[in-house]
């Protein structure tokens, strides 16, 4: 492959370096959640700034982990993760926000996803479609024990990955609508729980690139609740994620240094 950073050292898109970060990253999407995210660690500072990728590192129990933000979408998710690991990075937790699909899956609520449906087109140049987007269990389970321990309502399950969001949001208007709107009832009809745009892409890139990956999102809202009238609460705050994911961090520290 060509160098396109002309020998400068650093990953060509996220700008880091060897060193630059720790074996444990979270993945929010937005960069501007990157300070909040940081402000758990113990010294975060920032070390790399370049497109939609913030890096800040810090210290958790005296271990170096960092967060990387990594812009919507599979696309880029999946170039994040790949120049983190060749960066030393190999375990990865994405926190962001999800529509919830189940009625009883409302705002505020916090999803924690053992796979994803990959419903999107960047997996799909990693591996063929037979093969599944799953997270993996110790991260999955990490997270779980966290949430379960910080007392915050959460559910685990299959989420739904889509590229287009407005192909979910106004389904109707689409020149597919027939295939969005089928497959959007058979999702729920399959007990999906959420939608949102990485986790498929993190999973299938995770599994290829041997590192290990899980996710857990914010429930923003739900509008299958709104259709049928239910109370349809707004939630945008992501810290009960970020608590999620960095108490999972805690325990993974924990365990991998037995």
């Amino acid at each position: 492959m060509v160098d396109y950073t002309e020998g400068s050292g650093k990953q060509y898109h996220t700008n880091i370096g060897p060193g630059d970060v720790g074996r444990y990253v979270i993945l929010p999407g937005d960069p501007k959640r990157c300070e909040k995210i940081a402000s758990h660690f113990d010294g975060a500072e920032l070390v790399a700034d370049s497109r939609e990728y913030v890096t800040y590192t810090g210290t958790i129990l005296g271990e170096k982990v960092s967060v990387t933000s990594t812009g919507i979408g599979g696309p880029s998710a999946s170039i994040a993760i790949d120049e983190l690991s060749k960066c030393g990075a190999d375990t990865f937790l994405r926190v962001g926000t999800c529509g919830g699909m189940q009625d009883e899956v409302e705002g505020g609520d916090i999803v924690i996803a053992s796979g994803a449906i990959r419903m999107e087109g960047t997996s799909r140049e990693f591996a063929p479609i037979e093969y599944p987007a799953v997270s993996d269990y110790r991260v999955m389970n990490a997270m779980i024990r966290s949430a379960e321990e910080q007392k915050i309502r959460h559910h685990v399950g299959v989420v739904q990955c889509k590229d287009s969001f407005f192909g979910q949001h106004e389904p109707e208007i689409m020149p597919v609508s027939y295939e969005l709107e089928n497959k959007w009832q058979a999702w729920i009809r399959m007990g999906c729980l959420a939608s949102e745009m990485e986790s498929a892409a993190l999973f299938i890139a995770g599994s290829f690139l041997r590192v290990r990956v899980g996710s857990c999102f914010l429930v923003v809202a739900n509008q299958e609740r709104a259709k049928k009238g239910l109370p349809n609460k707004q939630v945008h705050d992501t810290e009960l994620a970020i608590k999620t994911a960095v108490g999972a961090i805690r325990e993974l520290i924990e365990a991998d240094r037995k």
